[in-house]
């Protein structure tokens, strides 16, 4: 049975995010796009992509989504016969998270998430596209679709995020570490960490973007995921 691409958005993403790569890579298989905009746990967005998306998955994450793709693997590991790491990380809660997170949560309440959006989207960018003004409209009109009640939800997602590292070297299906070589949210350094642990994986690096990747340069990086799967999982 073929499987299934299971395409994980991040923090106040939706199916835009992967806009860039949806066709390519539904020339190799089926695509489904998960939808966390209602769950408050990476558990729980991992339990809904497993009970949504029936038989085999590739289970491709960005960013919050890369944390769902690896509770997907400790929840169904037999499911799971390829995984994907975009701009993604593995530490746990980090000193100081939670309180530049509730700050952003309270911007959101009391100005709007278009304030939210303007001040966050920027510093997840190629420093060199900050000012893409084009990019970043398209960027606003996602962060624009979800709600502060939204927002809140996935942050105390993120600030309560399981630990994998402990099962990373038991990971067995062909595994893809994708990240922008600007990223300066979840850095190279992170990726080379899981590259390191996950036996097997595929590091990929997509020049001149940041944490946006997928949006920043959708070409290239709709290239080395489609690279990755015919090469390694989809002949």
């Amino acid at each position: 049975m073929r499987p299934t691409i299971a395409l994980l958005p991040g923090l106040l993403c939706d199916a835009q995010v992967w806009a860039g790569q949806h066709v390519d890579l539904a020339h190799l298989a089926t695509v489904a796009v998960a939808d966390f905009s209602k769950e408050s746990s990476i558990e729980a967005m991992a339990a809904k992509a497993l009970s949504e998306i029936a038989g085999p998955l590739v289970a491709i994450g960005h960013s919050m989504g890369g944390r769902v793709a690896l509770e997907m693997v400790r929840q169904g590991k037999e499911r799971i016969v390829g995984l994907g790491l975009l701009n993604t990380g593995i530490h746990v809660r980090r000193e100081g998270e939670v309180e530049k997170r509730a700050e952003l949560v309270r911007l959101a309440y009391d100005s709007g998430m278009g304030a939210l959006a303007d001040r966050w989207l920027p510093g997840m960018l190629d420093p060199a596209r900050k000012d893409d003004q084009v990019l970043l409209a398209s960027m606003r009109s996602m962060v624009m679709r979800a709600t502060p009640e939204q927002h809140e939800r996935q942050i105390q997602a993120l600030l309560n995020r399981p630990d994998p590292r402990g099962f990373l070297r038991d990971i067995a299906c062909p595994t893809l570490a994708l990240v922008g070589r600007q990223d300066q949210w979840s850095p190279l350094a992170q990726h080379e960490e899981i590259a390191a642990l996950i036996p097997g994986t595929k590091l990929a690096i997509i020049e001149n973007a940041g944490h946006m990747a997928p949006m920043e340069r959708p070409a290239e990086t709709s290239a080395a995921l489609c690279r990755w799967l015919r090469d390694d999982l989809l002949h």
